[in-house]
């Protein structure tokens, strides 16, 4: 690892891509200063998403360099501003994709700040509200807005809250918004990573009987004995699927890679909900397959503040915990080459508290 007099000057301590390889590396920079309505959390653990190998490497044409990616981070309150109520020093909170948004359009005024109507603050490669860069949970501390800070229950393991903030929300959010919350209903899980494992364990703790879709046999042993999926379909069997049609109220699709999305739905009951949460590059399919069963097509992205609180409360109460498997900072690239190759199990989590030196 370089030396901190090699990497520049500042008050946090990062790891940072520096152009589009996105080759990680030690970064100093400067915090802004906390607020009134602030909190400065001193980060323990950050879940890597793949978004921190698609922003980074400038898939998205945007990218704003230094950049410290990260933005599924779990830590303790260090510091907070004058008019911080909620939080308190010592509290464990989380913070998710988001830091900020303008909170006062519709969507902000209903709690679905992530779909603020002028673009939420994103934690990292986004605008602060001093016009800095912001920057992300790969980094020793943060400070943002109190509204956009999670309270995570004591006995909650923040290495394993971690992961809610983005995977977990992400498919908590529609599940809640489409009523996949009924015991008895039937849910299809497709694809079983980062987010179709907690989709699972979502589905088994709201009660429903829960299928997982998958191109690989290789996923049904855990999907069935880890997960406790209650039926396992190897997508690519047409029989299988065949004999499933018409028998599922809801799907959720977490899949990004390219497949078909006729057969799938098919397999929905009458007025049944299929939500998208992966990002294929394209979504093809014929208007029939939503027509004659007067099925719903829809898509979500993380959640709002209200939802993401209540995540984190519901998973505590229930016992539901992310598959994850814990790094060292220093590992952080491995682990994003890993990510591609979908070799995890099935979320890093980076220990920041005891490896960030």
């Amino acid at each position: 690892m370089a030396s901190e007099t090699s990497i520049g000057e500042g008050n946090c301590l990062g790891w940072a891509a520096r152009d589009p390889s996105g080759f990680l590396s030690p970064y100093k920079f400067d915090r802004r200063n906390i607020g009134s309505d602030d909190i400065s959390v001193r980060i323990t653990h950050c879940g890597v998403c793949y978004a921190d190998v698609l922003w980074p490497r400038n898939a998205h044409g945007d990218a704003k360099y230094p950049m410290v990616p990260g933005h599924e981070i779990a830590g303790i309150v260090q510091e907070v501003g004058a008019n911080v109520k909620r939080f308190k020093v010592g509290d464990h909170v989380g913070v998710g994709t988001y830091i900020n948004s303008c909170q006062k359009c519709d969507s902000c005024n209903i709690f679905l700040e992530v779909q603020c109507l002028k673009g939420a603050n994103r934690t990292y490669n986004s605008i602060d509200v001093d016009g800095t860069v912001t920057q992300g949970g790969f980094s020793r501390f943060i400070v943002v807005h109190q509204r956009y800070t999670f309270k995570i229950p004591d006995n909650y393991p923040l290495e394993f809250a971690a992961p809610l903030l983005c995977a977990g929300i992400t498919v908590y959010s529609p599940m809640k918004r489409h009523n996949m919350n009924q015991p008895g209903k039937s849910l299809g899980v497709i694809g079983l990573g980062g987010l179709g494992h907690m989709a699972v364990k979502f589905g088994k703790a709201f009660g429903l009987k829960v299928t997982v879709f998958s191109t690989s046999m290789s996923k049904k042993e855990e999907a069935l004995g880890l997960f406790g999926a209650d039926e396992f379909v190897l997508s690519s069997d047409e029989q299988q699927m065949k004999a499933l049609a018409k028998s599922l109220d809801f799907i959720i699709d977490t899949a990004s890679g390219e497949h078909p999305f006729d057969p799938y739905l098919n397999l929905l009951k009458v007025a049944g909900v299929y939500v998208l949460v992966g990002v294929p590059n394209e979504v093809k399919f014929s208007p029939i397959s939503l027509l004659m069963g007067m099925r719903t097509m829809a898509g979500s992205g993380t959640g709002g503040t209200k939802d993401t609180q209540e995540m984190l409360d519901f998973c505590a109460a229930k016992g539901v915990y992310p598959k994850v498997e814990v790094i060292p900072i220093d590992y952080v690239n491995e682990a994003l080459e890993r990510l591609i190759k979908r070799d995890v199990k099935y979320r890093f989590v980076i220990d920041i508290e005891n490896s960030l030196k």
